[in-house]
């Protein structure tokens, strides 16, 4: 990714998937594990809401930790909550070109909102994974996010250490003919056959 890019397109392409996944999630799967350690579905969808809430408020220029990662969310309401902060971040980051250069912190550093924006598209392709392979929908997934952020998540995250302040468990080797997803998921540590709902 260079300084010349404009993540908009991904961003909208990853926000519109997992609004399509938690739509899609039942109140059947709450209790069901993910591949996100000590994370139930209901976990998950509370860290989505979570993660929508703080694009929207970093790219106004807000600090990351003013908006609680994993909110309490009231079960039934998670998609109308990604809803309504999917309309904050249309305003703040599709609507709004400044929003590229301007100067933004997020848990891993502070730089121009282009590169925020490209790191909140890996957070939402990989969650998109393990919120599909909890609730069965892996199938449909948008290849094109997984080989867009694969390179940048190889170069940013190495093999070693992982653990500790890294939240990231060390890679799981995939078949040499793995799909965009599973070689994505795997870097990250995890098993892209582990938690599959069949």
């Amino acid at each position: 990714m260079t300084t010349e890019s404009d993540p908009r397109a991904l961003l909208t392409r990853a926000l519109d998937q997992i609004g399509d996944l938690v739509a899609a999630t039942g109140p059947d799967a709450l209790d069901r594990p993910t591949p996100c350690a000590d994370w139930d579905v209901r976990a998950l969808l509370d860290h989505l809401v979570g993660v929508h809430r703080r694009i929207a408020h970093v790219g106004a220029g807000g600090h990351f930790a003013d908006v609680p990662s994993r909110p309490e969310v009231a079960p039934g309401t998670h998609a109308a909550e990604i809803a309504a902060a999917r309309a904050d971040v249309d305003r703040v980051w599709i609507h709004d070109d400044t929003v590229l250069d301007r100067v933004l912190t997020v848990p891993w550093g502070t730089m121009p909102g282009r590169f925020v924006g490209f790191g909140y598209v890996q957070e939402l392709t990989v969650h998109a994974w393990d919120l599909g392979a909890a609730i069965g929908r892996t199938a449909g997934l948008d290849d094109a996010l997984a080989l867009a952020v694969e390179d940048t998540a190889r170069q940013v995250l190495p093999a070693a250490p992982r653990g500790g302040d890294i939240p990231f468990g060390p890679p799981v080797a995939v078949a040499a003919d793995a799909g965009p997803y599973e070689r994505l998921v795997g870097w990250l540590g995890r098993d892209p056959q582990g938690l599959l709902v069949r």
